[in-house]
């Protein structure tokens, strides 16, 4: 049998990226702590709300005006949370689906984002050493997903073609639509969407274990 790839997003995908951020405000949390004295919980407390909120991308903004603090210190802040080493675990069911599938597949992974916190992320997991190739995608074309160029670099370090390979992600542009331009067989995780349309992935799964059937059955006649 030719050679097949079975090949995942990172992001939301093998884990809840909401951790990787949890993990990011509580080292900025620790450094408040130490620098102005402010109690950890208390930056946290605003951090985590922003992010249940929806604000994210103003958290550290909001943590600067709720303790009364300097707001070009964001830019700091910032910066302690791309550079900390994150405290992530991978999901016993991802790391059991992934293990399983190896015996079967190649595997691989792509994933968008700054290469310095992506990698810190993958090492944190432990993800690279349950996969055959992990490319981080700003480097293998610029603005990453959903250019041509990352999926089909992690085709050449598989030796797989990609009308042999599988790619899992959730996103919709940048997994389902990048993987799809470049003849690859798609499964999104998630709940089904009526207004994807045409743009719906080959296979919506809502969990990580029913990929393995679902990309048997893509790649059965292929």
């Amino acid at each position: 049998m030719a050679r097949r790839a079975l090949i995942f997003d990172l992001d939301d995908t093998l884990y809840p990226e909401r951790r990787f951020a949890l993990s990011g405000y509580a080292a900025v949390a620790a450094r408040l702590a130490e620098t102005d004295g402010v109690p950890a919980r208390d930056s946290l407390r605003v951090l985590v709300h922003a992010l249940s909120e929806g604000h994210r991308a103003t958290a550290f903004q909001r943590l600067a005006e709720t303790l009364g603090l300097d707001p070009a210190r964001v830019a700091d802040w910032v910066e302690i949370y791309r550079q900390h080493v994150p405290r992530l675990r991978l999901p016993r069911s991802a790391r059991r689906v992934l293990v399983g599938l190896r015996q079967r597949w190649s595997l691989g992974l792509v994933t968008n984002g700054l290469r310095e916190v992506q990698q810190r992320k993958v090492e944190a997991l432990g993800v690279d050493h349950l996969v055959d190739g992990v490319v981080l995608a700003g480097l293998a074309g610029e603005g990453g997903k959903p250019a041509p160029a990352p999926f089909l670099a992690v085709c050449e370090a598989l030796s797989v073609i990609p009308a042999r390979a599988v790619f899992v992600g959730d996103d919709l542009i940048r997994d389902v639509l990048g993987a799809r331009r470049v003849g690859m067989k798609t499964i999104r995780l998630g709940l089904p969407s009526r207004c994807a349309g045409p743009a719906e992935a080959d296979v919506v799964v809502e969990r990580l274990d029913q990929v393995p059937e679902a990309a048997e059955r893509l790649l059965q006649d292929a």
